[in-house]
């Protein structure tokens, strides 16, 4: 099951990490606890809106391009996949 806050959490922590920045710091710049911001980025926290928007700020992203990132995840996670059955081996 494909879940938006696990695709929207790694999408933050690889631009934090990208940007060689500690939880700690993005969490000071977003005015979120540690372990919230913690949680989020593992998936584990649906983050509302106006976090969301807070974290992107302290990440210098802009919300669309997160949700557009966020977007393609979704849309190859979701991408059937393709079995090729070889008959001549069978």
């Amino acid at each position: 099951m494909t879940l938006l806050r696990t695709h929207l959490g790694s999408t933050l922590r690889s631009a934090r990490v990208a940007q060689g920045r500690t939880l700690r710091e993005v969490a000071k710049s977003a005015r979120v606890s540690l372990g919230y911001l913690s949680e989020v980025e593992r998936g584990q926290k649906e983050a509302s809106s106006e976090l969301l928007n807070s974290i992107c700020m302290a990440l210098e992203l802009t919300l669309a391009s997160v949700l557009v990132d966020v977007a393609l995840q979704i849309r190859i996670a979701e991408a059937p996949t393709l079995i090729v059955v070889d008959e001549a081996a069978a």
